[in-house]
């Protein structure tokens, strides 16, 4: 197996767009800063103002705007215009202005984006294949302009953040996804597509909105859905056979088997499953640097055992026993808790992806409880005493007083994971976790959060965020050409992501590189993903230099190229 060509981003493109139809084209269009020449050559001359502007100038332009908005919805719609109408300065703006526009582009601003989906949306962006349309699969993706497209990023809507089924609404969480593959990794936007599964909604709101822009029609389930699955990967199969196709927000009824079903018949992931595993694990391991106790002495209390969840745990189990502790020794320091209270042998209603979880009845029989016939999360925090506690419930303020000063009763240092999306579904806010805790928690949340305050210290709140890992695996896939993922590249990007942690050399240090330098992290993620995809067979084998050099040449960056003329074909 060779390795396909570098993406060749230097020199002037061709193109026999012009006039109107070019200023309009999202991916060509420059606006003001088409050259006089190019005005010339391309029929631009009175469709434009005569001043010739810069990239940077209507950069500049744009965030004044942006900066005058009321409301973050407000900046989300803006944003998402200027992405359909110059994609050059979108990626401009964005990758110049990370910290700022992350939360507008992504969590939080991006749940309501979804719940608002229908009010604001005027252009064509990616593919929605709907249910009823499911015939002309084959006819929807077989779009010329899709020819080079490397990663989908598909959804049905289902479970939007901790949001819900938000139906076609949904289609805001593939956009946000690919604009933070091309922003923090580079990805060109010619090679991403958006995929939104419309398969209805059980959302009433939805279907009664009249502005609704979905399928009026109740969810379809079911082996009609496996159906229709199965015909879309087919489907992608067939017309892009080296694809990367991630799964995002399904529910956690379809999200695991789907992954299982066909992850060894492309090469796909669950970024909900396996990249929210990588970013808590890369997390812990940066934090263990400064809680100065060894990951295989830690334990783990998990709040919310979902797909999410168990992922997490069993990444970070699959850590331990690198580091040295048997299977059955690092399943005994976890402590999963669910709708039902602790995961223990004999419930009810446990799905296979839980099992591993379980405790066994003994390991509880001397425990004091408040109520003899659940065990809830404080009695866990009481009896087990956890080093971590790790939220992916979806349950805003879970995380109360009462469990955040147990945390800090048992353990010098807790590390305290509020991970649930967006902000209005976080189990804790981050100030009150490190009031209760006396300045001594380690916190980390899905969504940003401003630094917090203690006795005159100002405290980073690190945004454990899947930005930190998906956009270096899609890279480091891309450049390495691996035809599958597997779980040990998931791990190497979680080690990868802890040995950039400044809180390596610095305890007082915030645990991740700042958002700013997601560009810089996705890179080092890729580099790490493309060695370990070449180690299980899954990549075509070069040097380590080779592999950098690919990844670099693979990172798009926005700025404007010269247009020629495409010569007209002989008749």
């Amino acid at each position: 197996m060779t390795l396909p060509p570098v993406p060749d981003f230097s020199g002037p493109i061709e193109t026999d767009l012009s006039g109107g139809n070019l200023i309009r084209h999202h991916l060509f269009n420059k606006g003001t800063a088409f050259t006089e020449a190019e005005r010339d050559t391309f029929r631009l001359h009175g469709l434009l103002p005569p001043n010739v502007g810069s990239l940077e100038g209507q950069v500049s332009r744009r965030l004044k705007v942006l900066r005058n908005f009321a409301t973050n919805f407000e900046r989300y719609a803006f944003i998402r215009d200027l992405q359909d109408t110059n994609e050059t300065v979108f990626y401009a703006l964005l990758t110049s202005h990370m910290e700022e526009l992350l939360p507008i582009v992504y969590t939080p601003t991006v749940g309501e984006g979804c719940q608002r989906f229908s009010e604001i949306w005027r252009k064509p962006r990616g593919l929605f294949i709907s249910y009823p349309n499911r015939h002309r699969m084959t006819e929807i993706l077989n779009r010329p302009n899709l020819n080079d497209v490397r990663v989908i990023v598909v959804s049905d809507g289902e479970r939007i953040l901790g949001l819900g089924d938000q139906g076609a609404g949904g289609m805001g969480i593939p956009i946000g996804k690919l604009s933070l593959y091309t922003a923090c990794a580079g990805i060109h936007p010619t090679q991403t597509l958006p995929i939104l599964l419309d398969v209805g909604t059980d959302n009433q709101e939805r279907l009664l909105d009249p502005l609704y822009i979905g399928w009026r029609h109740n969810r379809v389930r079911g082996q009609e859905y496996d159906d229709f699955i199965e015909e879309f990967v087919q489907a992608v199969m067939k017309r892009w056979p080296n694809v990367l196709l991630q799964w995002e927000d399904f529910a956690g009824a379809n999200s695991g088997r789907l992954i299982d079903r066909y992850r060894d018949r492309l090469c796909t992931f669950n970024d909900d499953i396996q990249g929210t595993a990588a970013i808590a694990a890369g997390t812990l391991l940066a934090a263990v640097n400064v809680t100065g106790v060894p990951l295989t002495e830690q334990r783990i209390a998990l709040f919310g055992a979902g797909s999410a969840g168990t992922g997490i745990c069993s990444l970070i189990m699959q850590a331990m026993i690198d580091d040295g502790l048997s299977e059955a020794e690092a399943r005994r320091r976890f402590y999963a808790v669910d709708r039902d209270g602790l995961l223990i042998e004999g419930m009810n209603n446990i799905h296979d992806g839980q099992r591993f979880l379980l405790r066994a009845r003994e390991d509880v029989a001397g425990w004091t409880l408040r109520d003899a016939n659940r065990i809830n999360l404080i009695d866990v925090i009481e009896n087990a005493k956890p080093t971590v506690l790790i939220g992916v419930s979806g349950q805003p303020g879970a995380f109360t007083e009462e469990i955040a000063r147990a945390m800090a009763k048992n353990v010098a240092r807790p590390v305290i994971f509020p991970l649930s999306n967006p902000t209005s579904r976080s189990e804790a806010i981050p100030q009150k976790l490190i009031e209760w805790t006396e300045g001594r928690a380690l916190v980390g949340t899905g969504s940003p959060y401003p630094a917090a305050t203690y006795q005159g210290r100002t405290i980073p709140i690190d945004q454990t965020n899947n930005s930190y890992i998906f956009p270096g695996v899609g890279l480091g896939v891309l450049a390495a050409a691996a035809t599958r993922i597997t779980d040990t590249m998931f791990m190497a990007s979680a080690k990868a992501l802890a040995a950039l942690s400044p809180a390596r050399t610095d305890r007082t240090a915030r645990l991740l590189p700042p958002v700013k330098d997601l560009r810089e992290v996705s890179a080092k993620v890729a580099l790490a993903v493309g060695k370990q995809a070449q180690a299980d067979g899954v990549a075509p084998a070069c040097s380590a230099e080779e592999l950098e050099a690919r990844i670099r040449g693979f990172m798009w960056v926005p700025l404007y190229r010269e247009y020629i003329r495409k010569p007209r074909r002989p008749r």
